[in-house]
């Protein structure tokens, strides 16, 4: 996995000690893998992409996560591969996929370079993949895309995707949040025209 400098980490340690730097990234970009040149009270300012955005954003709970994505493997056999890239962040999430004989997700590989939101939906994401047709995935994207616009009040029936609840008033951080879910509903629907190896 992409080690990414993440800000949050300096709000979020008094909450969880057991977070270390490199964990986990909020921002892709400029300052991948490098300590910060300025002090926990400039962060807790707001300065330079923090603003005054609540840590509960970046709750201990969604940086959790985002140190345990699964399928963190590309597959060589993939029937359909796709990447999806955040214009605001630089998040970019890669999705491998391979199809059964039923049409359901069969093997599932992930190459994840965003923040942490895009790392923790990855690992929701992975989480519960295998085994899912490409119309329950675009399902889920669909749901996952309505309630972070504020287009309904649940995310659907995908485990866990309710922990996002806390980025709907932070629109710029919605396409990171998605993009594991456009990739891999993207992935299975090209996968599915080809031939089930």
């Amino acid at each position: 996995m992409s080690v990414v400098f993440s800000d949050a980490v300096w709000l979020m340690r008094d909450m969880d000690p057991s977070l270390r730097w490199g964990d986990v990234g909020v921002c892709s970009t400029p300052w991948k893998s490098a300590r910060p040149p300025f002090g926990r009270d400039d962060v807790r300012a707001g300065w330079p992409y923090m603003g005054r955005m609540s840590a509960s954003l970046y709750n201990a709970r969604i940086l959790r996560l985002a140190t345990s994505i699964p399928h963190q493997a590309r597959l060589a056999d993939a029937q359909a591969t796709v990447s999806r890239r955040s214009p605001v962040c630089g998040s970019r999430v890669t999705v491998d996929v391979v199809m059964d004989g039923e049409g359901r997700v069969a093997a599932l590989g992930q190459e994840v370079r965003a923040c942490a939101l895009g790392q923790a939906s990855a690992a929701l994401m992975g989480a519960h993949a295998i085994g899912r047709t490409p119309a329950e995935l675009a399902v889920a994207r669909d749901a996952l895309t309505a309630f972070l616009a504020g287009e309904r009040d649940d995310p659907g029936d995908w485990p866990d995707l309710d922990i996002f609840l806390p980025a709907r008033p932070h629109a710029a951080r919605h396409p990171s949040i998605r993009l594991a879910f456009e990739a891999v509903a993207e992935a299975a629907a090209q996968a599915l025209a080809e031939p089930v190896r």
